[in-house]
C-alpha cells in the first residue's frame, strides 16, 4: 500500500483545521501535525520545523560565498577582457549578471530571515548588504556612459562587491 502525505506550509492558514503543534518530550523540537492516507485511513505524521528555519540561515550563508567567489571571479574577467580581447563575449556578461543577481537573492534572504525568524543582526550586516545592492543598482546606471570603459567599470565593481561580502561575513561572526 502507498502512503501519500500532505505537507502544510509553515505556520498553517487561518482557518485550517487538523493541524495541531506538538512538542517532541526528547528535543523540544516543535512539529506541526500533517495528514497522511494509507488505505483510505488518516494518520498524523509529524514533520519537523525547525530543520526549513536553519536552511534558511544555512544556505544564506553558504550563500554568502557564492556571492563573494563569483564577483570576484567576474571582476578578474573583467579587468582581464580590459585588456586581452579574446576574454570579451556574452560569456562574461551572463556570468556578471548572474552573480550580481545573487546580492539580490541574498538581501531577500537576510530581509526573510529578520522578519520572519526575529534574528537581530550586527546593523553592519545590514548596512553592506544593502550598500551592495545599491552598487549593482549604480553599476548599472552608468554602464551607457562608461561604455568605452565598462569592463573596468565591471571589473572594479565586481571586486568591491566581493569586499562587501567579505566584509558583511566577518561583521556577522
Amino acid at each position: 500500500s502507498s502512503l501519500q502525505c500532505q505537507m502544510m506550509p509553515l505556520p498553517p492558514p487561518l482557518g485550517v483545521s487538523g493541524l495541531s503543534i506538538q512538542t517532541d518530550d526528547e528535543t523540544g523540537a516543535r512539529r506541526w501535525a500533517t495528514r497522511c492516507f494509507r488505505d483510505r485511513r488518516w494518520h498524523d505524521g509529524l514533520v519537523s520545523v525547525l530543520p526549513v528555519l536553519a536552511n534558511l540561515s544555512d544556505l544564506h550563508e553558504g550563500f554568502a560565498w557564492v556571492m563573494v567567489v563569483g564577483n570576484g571571479l567576474a571582476g578578474i574577467w573583467a579587468l582581464a577582457a580590459h585588456r586581452l580581447e579574446s576574454l570579451r563575449g556574452r560569456a562574461l556578461w551572463w556570468f556578471t549578471a548572474m552573480v550580481q543577481l545573487t546580492i539580490a537573492v541574498q538581501v531577500t534572504m537576510g530581509v526573510g530571515m529578520v522578519a520572519g525568524q526575529d534574528i537581530d543582526p550586527p546593523q553592519f550586516h545590514l548596512f553592506y548588504g544593502f550598500v551592495a545592492l545599491v552598487v549593482v543598482g549604480i553599476v548599472y546606471s552608468y554602464r551607457q556612459s562608461l561604455r568605452p570603459h565598462r569592463h573596468l567599470l565591471y571589473g572594479y565593481a565586481g571586486l568591491f562587491l566581493m569586499g562587501l561580502g567579505i566584509r558583511a561575513m566577518l561583521v556577522a561572526g
